[in-house]
């Protein structure tokens, strides 16, 4: 009687193994997906909540328990925002803000990162290390003497304490992320600018900063974000409700006596809307160079 013994087959098994592993990373991915998914609906929640609520009446958005879609749009809503405050004023006074500050922050953050990355002097590295320690003290440390400083340069209820200090230095962190990126790249191109004839200075503008743009883009839109978001200082700086920027414009929603004292929650809604629109057109437009500009300043410095 002949027995015939089970074969097995190499490749079977291997195949099996891989078959494995696939649906192992299968179901690890979509568990992944899933809590991103869920993440992302709760970050969403009260951006949704926002617009839902900028477009119902006074009644609904009193209603408990509270009215998740409205039944009429009040499209209105918005028209009434723009009349019932200086929203226009407003909105202009928080654009000149923020492209002097964002311009400033960008132009010399990233002369003074040049400094520190190509030039060797008495001092450089302890002079950065201050500049990163900056980064430690609160704003709230620095806010008397600058008021102080700017009351007695005769500043207080103008916009030049909003933007004018980004054009000192641009601030430690946009410093700290160009240096990392000008380090990055190749000392080679200065030796051969330097060799025809140019300038230092045309060496930054025209060589080194056109290849920093991932990074610059990402200084760009941190800078506007918290230009645009500042609520602190044009809250000390600022008296005159026609200088007011659209941050503290906000806060006027209140039931203000010259709004005949009616709720006015839902106009508050409608202009917080209007308000984060363009940081979020913003965000989107430059989303791939924010991304780029944090990944190469960290692993290429």
């Amino acid at each position: 009687m002949t027995t015939s013994n089970p074969t097995f087959s190499p490749g079977t098994q291997s195949s099996g193994a891989v078959d494995s592993r696939q649906r192992g990373f299968s179901i690890e991915k979509g568990v992944l997906y899933l809590i991103a998914v869920i993440l992302g609906v709760v970050f969403m929640f009260p951006f949704f909540w926002t617009v839902m609520s900028s477009l119902k009446s006074i009644q609904e958005i009193s209603k408990f328990p509270p009215v998740w879609i409205p039944e009429v749009l009040h499209w209105e809503n918005y028209a009434r925002t723009l009349t019932i405050v200086p929203f226009a004023r407003w909105t202009y006074n928080s654009f000149f803000v923020v492209v002097l500050s964002t311009l400033g922050t960008v132009l010399s953050a990233s002369l003074v990162a040049y400094s520190f990355a190509r030039f060797r002097y008495r001092g450089r590295d302890l002079i950065f290390m201050i500049t990163l320690g900056t980064m430690m003290l609160p704003a709230q440390v620095t806010l008397i003497p600058q008021f102080i400083l700017f009351h007695k340069l005769g500043w207080i209820n103008t916009l030049y304490p909003l933007w004018l200090p980004a054009w000192f230095g641009g601030g430690a962190f946009a410093i700290f992320l160009l240096r990392q990126f000008i380090l990055s790249l190749p000392k080679d191109l200065d030796e051969a600018a330097l060799i025809d004839g140019a300038s230092y200075f045309r060496i930054f503008w025209q060589i080194l900063l056109p290849l920093c743009k991932a990074v610059v883009a990402t200084i760009a839109v941190i800078s506007f974000i918290g230009s645009w978001n500042d609520f602190v200082n044009p809250l000390i700086y600022l008296q005159l409700p026609e200088k007011f920027t659209l941050a503290v414009g906000l806060n006027y929603f209140k039931n203000q006596p010259e709004m005949g004292g009616e709720p006015t929650q839902h106009l508050l809604m409608a202009a917080s809307v209007m308000v984060i629109m363009p940081v979020v057109l913003l965000f989107f437009a430059t989303q791939r160079y924010f991304v780029q500009g944090i990944v190469l300043s960290g692993i290429k410095g």
